[in-house]
């Protein structure tokens, strides 16, 4: 069974920058890991995703420009860097990887097969 542990979540003033990580383990294979994020009341909302064998990223609107996804394959541990954070960056952040093949669609929740606990950002103004 796999598992998600993402870490490098906490509280940064509008501005500043911070970097999550994900580490997996367990899977036999992974095709993508994605970021998302959450708040509450709200549908989660892909932010980053990054194919394990190199390729296309994909980044949702709201943080182009802004974000960097990057990989690790040693480690098997994905990064999301946020610059220039916003008060509107406040969410919990959950790393999610897609094991299976075929369509998908990046950056939609049910493309993703399984997720981490989440961690906790807090951009203050």
């Amino acid at each position: 069974q796999g598992q998600l542990v993402e870490s490098g979540g906490g509280s940064v003033q509008a501005g500043g920058s911070l970097t999550l990580s994900c580490q997996a383990s367990g899977y036999t294979y992974i095709n993508n890991m994605g970021w998302f994020r959450q708040t509450p009341g709200k549908q989660r909302e892909g932010v980053a995703d990054i194919p394990t064998s190199g390729g296309v990223t994909y980044y949702a609107d709201s943080v182009k420009g802004r974000a960097t996804i990057s990989r690790d394959s040693a480690k098997n541990t994905v990064h999301l860097q946020i610059k220039s954070l916003k008060p509107e960056d406040t969410a919990v952040y959950y790393c999610a990887v897609r094991t299976y093949g075929g369509t998908w669609s990046p950056l939609r929740e049910s493309s993703y097969n399984d997720w981490g606990q989440g961690t906790q950002v807090t951009v203050s103004s």
